[in-house]
């Protein structure tokens, strides 16, 4: 069914990820390992319904369709769309642009009338230190809106400056603490548990989190939030090692650097 976004804007305007095109020109990042450790919270019969917010060249959202789940991208800026870049060339149905930061609404298109959909799984890879601090609760408002009862929002903060071009990208640069208190606030649990069980592992960000780069995996509603499965040795092992620096060393001396990668 086709993917119908009714949004209150259609790009978001003033914001300097805009107007001064730089992740949004670059970023294309995947993981393999996080998406096959995603997948093992939920039922093999399950297609996984997937949100990504600020999605860039949106090959993560690509990786989760080729994975055999449904996926949509939202990116604020125009500037992969314009240009037709990365996966905006291979999957536009399922990529959009408009302010998250603004009422928006996701719908299949049923014949004459629209269904809401509701995501299992919400992700923002290095999205929200670039939305201001007064525009989070709008934000917040749009992942509960979205979110299926006991969904996950998984993402990376950065606690760093970024200016590009004159203009200051990361609009709320905050600790750890502060971050988790004001989700706490707006209506979100923080899932120790599952945030290690992705660690090493996520799309983006450090390996392990330091006081500069960190992640959260947050929920709705505790109880219905999926149960992280038992990890075998070693496949703890193989965390470690998959993309570590010996691990990337080895694999550009052997095969190049990666297309598209955690690292990128």
């Amino acid at each position: 069914m086709p993917v119908v976004l009714r949004a209150e804007r259609d790009c978001a305007y003033d914001s300097p990820d805009h107007l001064v095109p730089w992740g949004t020109r670059w970023d294309r990042s995947t993981n393999v390992r996080f998406n096959e450790k995603l997948w093992l919270l939920y039922p093999r019969t399950q297609v996984v319904k997937m949100l990504d917010l600020g999605c860039s060249g949106g090959d993560f959202v690509k990786s989760c369709i080729d994975d055999g789940n449904f996926a949509i991208g939202i990116e604020g800026s125009t500037f992969s769309r314009d240009h037709k870049r990365s996966a905006w060339a291979i999957i536009p149905d399922y990529l959009f642009t408009c302010d998250i930061t603004r009422p928006f609404q996701l719908s299949l298109q049923a014949e004459s009338r629209e269904q809401t959909v509701k995501f299992d799984v919400v992700t923002s890879w290095e999205v929200l230190e670039h939305i201001k601090e007064e525009d989070l609760p709008a934000l917040a408002a749009n992942v509960h809106a979205h979110m299926c009862p006991g969904g996950l929002w998984i993402m990376s903060v950065t606690n760093e400056e970024d200016v590009h071009g004159g203009l200051r990208l990361h609009q709320t640069v905050k600790p750890r603490a502060w971050w988790r208190d004001e989700f706490i606030s707006l209506g979100f649990e923080p899932l120790e548990a599952h945030r290690a069980y992705f660690e090493r592992q996520y799309v983006r960000g450090a390996r392990v989190d330091n006081e500069e780069h960190f992640h959260f995996v947050l929920t709705n509603d505790v109880g219905k939030a999926p149960v992280i499965p038992k990890v075998p040795l070693v496949e703890k092992a193989y965390d470690v090692w998959a993309g570590s620096k010996p691990q990337r060393l080895l694999r550009m001396l052997t095969m190049g650097a990666p297309r598209s990668s955690m690292w990128s």
